[in-house]
């Protein structure tokens, strides 16, 4: 397991990889599928037959 100055470099890497931007819409298109992920889990995303009655 790394250390934190080796966190460090791995970071740095990665940044000088995909850039801060690129890197940050990684970010957001990460957490979008975590959350469609749980939500398709919990049955959020399934209809409801007497929604409208």
């Amino acid at each position: 397991m790394p250390r934190g100055s080796e966190w460090i470099i791995i970071l740095l890497i990665v940044v000088l990889v995909f850039g801060v931007g690129r890197l940050g819409k990684l970010g957001e298109d990460l957490g979008a599928g975590i959350r469609a992920f749980r939500k398709g889990l919990s049955g959020e995303d399934e209809p409801e037959e007497n929604k409208d009655a």
